[in-house]
């Protein structure tokens, strides 16, 4: 049921076949949300197989990316949005993910295209617009089928993530349906990374990340990718270790919003992307499609009981999903330096960059 690949130095990210929760006995899900419980706590990221998503969903969705982010930067950048919505496209240089934790970096190489659950249809009456922008979508006259293809890959993402928040309030001594009231209006977003250089640009800056160094703001991420090097995660110690997806598998890492929940029982993990370049210091394509399944804007994440020993407080104090998202994004997308430091980034700032990975 869990197995671990080939190591990358002596760090390791499990394998964790998810496809006998559904149909399992009790003890092989026993054994399941084991696993799950114990790479939550070590790792803070997994790869998933027997996921059930059809190839034919992944190769539609590179396909669409790559249809989109051919097109000139103009057309592009006619789809931007205001930092405070999260949607649309982001030109290279425009971000800097590392502020979502306080730190200061270079602007980030990526570009990307953002979609998300648009409140303007939702049936149990408005969600605010502020957490449930419209999305902005390509001329489909440019781009055929990209919508088609990125709307069937938000559900099959969707999906996954909703049967993963079950194995964890299980792997918790939760009831299984713990997370459903507070994510049966989740604010969940889709984005699309594609790592390239500006036009007229020929070699990466010094310093420069692919995708600065941060964690993600809510309960889980689901993420594919291309099976190329870039990606790092922060390890005990400060290291950075190099993480690629196993074949068929799809990377999953914690958020924020779980590891407050759990009370830092569980990790909300460091990462990074460097550019991928070639030696002569050329960017090489990379892709990815980072899921993000936030939970509802007015949940209160609280630390759950069982996750605080007796005789001692809480770790964080409540706050609701929409009032951190909104903060992260202030930092990443506004590039306003956000104020509550976690944990995590005191290890970020404390990681030497010295190839040590």
């Amino acid at each position: 049921m869990a197995e671990l690949p080939a190591s990358h130095g002596d760090f390791e990210v499990p394998v964790i076949d998810v496809s006998r929760w559904a149909t399992g006995s009790a003890a092989e899900r026993a054994a399941l949300a084991s696993a799950v419980d114990e790479a939550a706590g070590t790792v803070g990221f997994l790869q998933i197989t027997g996921h059930g998503i059809p190839d034919t969903a992944r190769r539609d969705l590179a396909a669409a990316m790559d249809a989109f982010f051919a097109l000139p930067l103009d057309e592009k950048k006619a789809l931007c949005a205001p930092p405070e919505i999260n949607r649309g496209y982001t030109p290279p240089k425009a971000e800097k993910l590392s502020l979502s934790l306080g730190a200061a970096s270079p602007e980030d190489l990526f570009e990307a295209f953002n979609v998300g659950v648009d409140g303007t249809g939702h049936t149990g009456g408005a969600l605010p617009a502020t957490h449930f922008p419209a999305n902005r979508w390509p001329d489909p006259r440019r781009v055929p089928a990209f919508r088609e293809a990125v709307d069937t890959w938000f559900r099959h993402a969707g999906g996954l993530a909703r049967l993963l928040t079950g194995i964890f309030a299980h792997a918790l001594g939760l009831d299984e349906h713990f997370f459903r009231p507070y994510t049966d209006h989740s604010v969940d977003v889709l984005r699309m990374n594609n790592y390239a250089l500006p036009a007229g640009d020929t070699r990466l800056d010094r310093g420069r990340m692919g995708m600065g160094a941060h964690t993600d703001y809510g309960i889980v991420t689901v993420l594919w990718a291309d099976r190329v090097p870039g990606l790092q995660i922060l390890g005990d110690g400060g290291r950075w270790h190099d993480v690629q997806p196993a074949d068929g598998a799809l990377l999953v890492n914690l958020g924020d919003a779980l590891a407050r929940w759990s009370n830092d029982r569980w990790r909300s993990t460091l990462h990074r992307v460097l550019p991928p370049a070639d030696a002569e210091g050329r960017l090489v394509r990379r892709r990815s499609a980072a899921y993000f399944h936030d939970g509802n804007h007015d949940a209160v994440i609280s630390p759950l009981p069982g996750c605080v020993p007796p005789g001692t407080e809480p770790l964080y104090p409540p706050v609701t999903i929409g009032e951190h998202i909104t903060a992260k994004l202030a930092g990443s997308r506004a590039l306003r330096p956000h104020d509550d430091a976690t944990r995590e980034s005191a290890r970020l700032l404390a990681a030497t960059d010295t190839g040590d990975h």
